[in-house]
């Protein structure tokens, strides 16, 4: 009897086990679309360049460094600040040079780069997409003593508002708003980009007993509003969407995103399209006076990520409560969530923001993750890059398209060339024609199948390569067996050709 009670525990145990793991791999399957990126943070020096390393050779080093990290984690993406405080990392600007690259605001690099044209030119060549992320509200930072005399501190002080010890621009003055577009449009028109970013900040972080003394302002530019707040968000508004014009009239197919703090509105019955969040939480609405949904809304921008770096028992601001709100409101742009990896250094359970890619790798809606920030990964914070590498990200994935900017897919390779030497299968193929948009070959993908297997595009698992060469040698190939290749192609905003013609090569015929 005992001896049978046994056994039935056992079995009941392994077929837990069992489901569980089953259950495990199919929430950790591959996804061939997925947009997967870190933020470069170059603030206070946090991620890029180092603190004191001020030569240009060890600046580049370092920077191929964390491509490369995130390049074998099967990312992207990344998305660099390149704008801290009116303050720049590249040369064709109206700004200063950052303290953060040289030690000095305003002083160049020396010997002189551009690390903004560097960077791009290492990120491309990685097939990775480079977005330049730019602080929108920050003039001089608190702890700041040297400025350039050139800074706009100093040559436009009337713009600027004094809060919390910093000095932030007064959004309320459209010379304010104009600037800041102008700064935004010499890099669209000057680099090859393929996204423009902001943070978090707009109007300040509420901070108790400090004012933001706009009022004067709102009295000669807030004729027909009913409040300052109204005015306020509509002074942001008029920025977002005046920034998105720019964009789209200058490079169509630059994107425009924003990393905001997650909390739109609080539910109430009063507001029911909130989320369902405490009601004494922040709020980029009220708070911060960013009506973060309305650009969604009115397709403004083309992606959101919402820095969710709370965990799933957070008491006010549960993580799944926020994102699936989220997903509910991204109305058809791209909802990308930012995960806090810098929290594994702190309190959190290693297994929480695994748990908290499965979620969204299974809410409809969402299409991706951005990781915050870059040395959270490459330094390894809780073991994430271990598990990014050999569990979520172990497959590379292609970046999902947007039709509202391009939905054209592109011509297939010409022609593909096979040959078997030395033990290896070694192809190329020829670019295809210009498409009927204009647009041209940009990188390819080569999928690899067994002789017997089913040939689809929708395996990811049987990608070998992606990347932007027209070659490539299969030296993990087993040459004891037959193949089809097939080879796509895809242009600058990820659409995929068709397959060429499929290539096989025949397993060897047993004496």
């Amino acid at each position: 009897m005992f001896k049978n009670i046994v056994q039935i525990l056992l079995l009941t145990v392994f077929v837990l086990i069992r489901c569980h793991s089953q259950k495990s791999r199919q929430l950790n399957e591959p996804v061939k679309r997925e947009f997967r990126a870190a933020w470069v943070a170059t603030v206070e020096n946090i991620d890029w360049p180092k603190r004191g390393q001020y030569d240009p050779t060890q600046q580049k080093n370092d920077f191929i460094r964390i491509l490369d990290q995130h390049k074998k984690s099967n990312m992207n993406a990344i998305v660099v600040q390149v704008r801290n405080a009116c303050d720049v990392y590249y040369a064709k600007s109206l700004e200063p040079w950052s303290e953060f690259l040289t030690g000095t605001q305003g002083r160049y690099p020396y010997p002189f780069y551009d690390p903004l044209a560097f960077m791009i030119e290492e990120t491309h060549a990685r097939n990775m997409e480079f977005h330049a992320w730019f602080n929108l509200n920050r003039v001089v930072l608190a702890r700041t003593k040297n400025i350039a005399p050139g800074h706009i501190s100093r040559v436009k002080p009337e713009w600027l508002l004094t809060y919390n010890g910093q000095k932030i621009l007064n959004f309320g003055i459209p010379e304010v708003r104009d600037y800041i577009v102008k700064t935004v449009d010499e890099v669209v028109r000057g680099y090859d980009i393929d996204g423009i970013h902001f943070d978090d900040y707009f109007y300040p972080y509420p901070v108790k007993n400090e004012v933001i003394a706009d009022q004067e302002t709102f009295n000669t530019y807030g004729s027909g509003f009913a409040s300052i707040q109204d005015w306020r968000r509509n002074n942001v508004d008029l920025l977002i969407a005046k920034i998105s014009e720019t964009i789209r009239r200058r490079k169509h197919y630059v994107k425009f995103g924003i990393s905001p703090f997650p909390i739109w509105q609080n539910y109430s019955k009063a507001n029911p399209l909130g989320s369902k969040t405490h009601p004494t939480s922040t709020t980029t609405y009220h708070e911060l006076f960013a009506d973060t949904r309305k650009w969604l809304a009115n397709g403004w921008i083309d992606y959101i990520v919402p820095q969710v770096y709370f965990d799933r028992q957070h008491p006010k601001a549960p993580y799944q409560v926020l994102t699936d709100w989220w997903a509910k409101n991204n109305f058809g742009r791209h909802l990308y969530i930012g995960h806090g990896v810098f929290k594994n250094k702190e309190n959190w359970s290693i297994s929480e923001i695994p748990t908290q890619l499965r979620i969204d790798r299974k809410t409809k809606g969402i299409t991706g993750a951005m990781f915050f920030s870059s040395k959270s990964v490459t330094e390894n914070y809780g073991g994430f890059q271990d598990t990014l590498r050999a569990n979520f990200y172990r497959f590379p994935a292609i970046i999902p398209t947007m039709p509202w900017k391009d939905n054209v897919p592109p011509t297939a390779p010409a022609r593909i060339v096979l040959s078997t030497a030395a033990g290896v299968n070694a192809l190329a193929w020829q670019y295809g024609d210009i498409a009927s948009d204009g647009d041209e070959n940009t990188y390819f993908a080569l999928y690899r199948f067994e002789e017997h297997e089913k040939v689809s595009t929708d395996k990811v698992e049987k990608l070998i390569y992606v990347g932007r060469n027209n070659y490539f040698v299969d030296t993990r190939a087993d040459m004891s067996l037959g193949y089809t290749y097939l080879v796509t192609s895809f242009d600058r905003l990820h659409n995929e050709s068709k397959a060429t013609t499929t290539l096989k090569t025949t397993a060897p015929l047993e004496n």
